[in-house]
């Protein structure tokens, strides 16, 4: 049978599908409440993916896939909703997942975040990165954070997305929203440029590189908000990953670096909910304090974790206690 990518987005917006996996050899498929389940329908062929990889895909977006071997991008379904789209080649034939992006833009208390993250975000300047394995919600926790701040803080707001997944309206800040391959054309460009461009938050979709990270460090530093994710699961874990883009000899330079600019990591995991109809983030918050960095300074990371876990530090908590604090809710 053919399939109408129409008719999928719609069975994905009825099903409240977080993901549509489109892939050869197997019927398309929905991810429900964090699980994976196919559509009653025969197995997709390679011309099939391909037919619907043509149906949505941008031609700049297919010069990518034919160059590259795979496409991101941004796809509006009429009113409905938005999505992020990734289209990739795998063992010579297509395929395309797609992440339904809620059209609402929930806000902290809904998301049912810590209160203390508004803590990290009055703070006028400093590195904040939002991080979790893949699907675990941090692009909907960096947009609801972004626009606390359009709420309640006048100011120039800067977004480097690749594609644009939320789409922000002024409230007391104003937006500039840019989008790699569409507005800019690289993602190096797009970072060297946002300096000259006099923002106060600079969000950037992803922390992906060295280049990445030795600007948003430089932003933090001369008196910018910076907010990004990383795709880490402890807080241990993203401080490895960063000081990784470094060789050794200037590990010590990126110690001082991370420790003068980084104000809190907000690592989180997405957990079903007490009526089993859905899932809501747990969270493990670093906060960058004298004793934080002087730890990140002297290199003992396993420390931090020790930090974290004891509870002796009011602000920073461990998994294991915001478990505690959503449980308490009868949130979990």
């Amino acid at each position: 049978m053919a399939y109408d990518i129409h008719q999928l987005l719609e069975a994905m917006i009825e099903n409240g599908a977080s993901d549509l996996h489109l892939h050869v050899g197997r019927a398309p498929s929905l991810r429900v409440s964090g699980s994976v389940v196919s559509i009653e329908g025969t197995a997709l062929a390679p011309e099939d993916t391909e037919a619907l990889v043509q149906s949505i895909t941008p031609p700049e977006q297919l010069e990518r896939l034919k160059r590259d071997g795979g496409c991101d991008f941004g796809f509006s379904f009429h009113k409905k909703a938005r999505f992020r789209v990734n289209v990739y080649r795998g063992k010579g034939v297509l395929g395309m997942v797609l992440r339904l992006i809620p059209a609402k833009m929930y806000t902290l208390e809904q998301l049912r975040l810590p209160p203390m993250i508004k803590d990290l975000l009055r703070r006028p300047r400093g590195l904040i990165l939002v991080t979790g394995p893949t699907g675990s919600g941090k692009s909907t926790t960096l947009a609801s954070m972004v626009n606390y701040i359009n709420e309640n803080r006048d100011g120039h707001i800067i977004t480097i997305e690749d594609p644009i997944e939320y789409t922000f309206v002024d409230d007391k800040s104003v937006f500039q929203q840019r989008e790699v391959g569409l507005d800019v054309p690289s993602f190096e460009l797009a970072i060297r440029a946002v300096l000259r461009q006099n923002p106060d938050v600079i969000l950037i979709g992803e922390m992906r590189d060295r280049e990445t990270f030795e600007t948003a460090i430089s932003a933090a530093e001369t008196g910018h908000l910076v907010l990004s994710t990383m795709h880490a699961a402890t807080s241990a874990q993203a401080l490895t990953r960063l000081l990784e883009f470094f060789p050794a000899e200037e590990q010590g330079q990126a110690r001082r670096a991370i420790a003068g600019s980084l104000r809190g990591f907000i690592c989180q995991k997405l957990v079903p909910n007490f009526e089993g109809t859905g899932r809501l983030p747990a969270c493990e918050i670093l906060v960058a304090d004298a004793t934080v960095r002087q730890l990140i300074l002297e290199g003992q990371n396993e420390r931090i974790q020790g930090l974290l876990d004891s509870g002796a530090d009011s602000m920073s908590f461990s998994f294991n206690r915001d478990l505690y604090r959503l449980i308490k809710a009868a949130r979990i």
